[in-house]
């Protein structure tokens, strides 16, 4: 696996690249925010981790500035800001995952792995499906709404999606946070519930029939 690491602390940058090469990975280090931008938009990756608090520009500015540019290299946030308005910033941001220092790092590979296997699922052919008044084409990612399009963040795109290919089912925050940002535990964040309202507030606020439904104790279904 190619990974871009962009991380301005040399002794945090070595640890991780001599950790990740020592295992396999292909590494390529940039030290600063301009340097990995450049970097990730001239080279293919599979994933880049991207540290927030960098010189030049942030990783906030480097991850909007490569999604500008149709880069859709899975991003993972490596940072020690850790709080749950930190977290939504980096993913509203276009980030795929996050993770706060200090880390362990065994959970930084398994974050990767995810993050590789998701680039690399199958695209199935013609996936178009209707949920209610919503209809969401899979393949070209694009939702509408009786007819009107529905802006959505990549995030809340896969936590559309993870509803709808689970409809009528009960699906837990654990179940959410493996399926929609591949962690298999709890953060001890508002992280899903944040997510869910937005989804709200996009989906089911102009439409007479809500689609997200709180089953209280267990979780969130969706269900016409």
């Amino acid at each position: 696996m190619k990974v871009l690491l962009i991380e301005d602390e040399p002794s945090v940058a070595g640890l991780i690249n001599k950790g990740l090469t020592e295992n396999g990975y292909r590494i390529t280090v940039a030290l600063d925010g301009h340097m990995g931008a450049d970097m990730a938009m001239e080279k293919d990756f599979d994933v880049i981790i991207l540290d927030i608090m960098l010189p030049g520009i942030s990783g906030m500015q480097v991850c909007r500035q490569l999604r500008d540019n149709n880069v859709t290299t899975p991003i993972l946030f490596l940072t020690a800001l850790g709080t749950t308005e930190n977290i939504v910033a980096g993913l509203n941001a276009g980030g795929d995952d996050y993770l706060v220092k200090p880390f362990k790092f065994a959970e930084l590979e398994a974050r990767l792995r995810s993050l590789g296997r998701r680039r690399h699922l199958p695209v199935s052919q013609n996936d178009i499906q209707h949920v209610g008044d919503l209809t969401v084409d899979f393949d070209a990612k694009i939702v509408t709404q009786q007819g009107s399009p529905v802006s959505l963040t990549s995030t809340e795109f896969r936590l559309l999606e993870y509803f709808i290919r689970n409809r009528n089912k009960v699906l837990s925050r654990i179940d959410i946070l493996e399926h929609v940002w591949g962690i298999d535990f709890n953060l001890g964040t508002n992280l899903v519930d944040v997510y869910v309202n937005y989804l709200r507030k996009k989906i089911d606020r102009n439409s007479d029939q809500k689609l997200i439904h709180t089953v209280i104790g267990m979780g969130y279904m969706m269900k016409s």
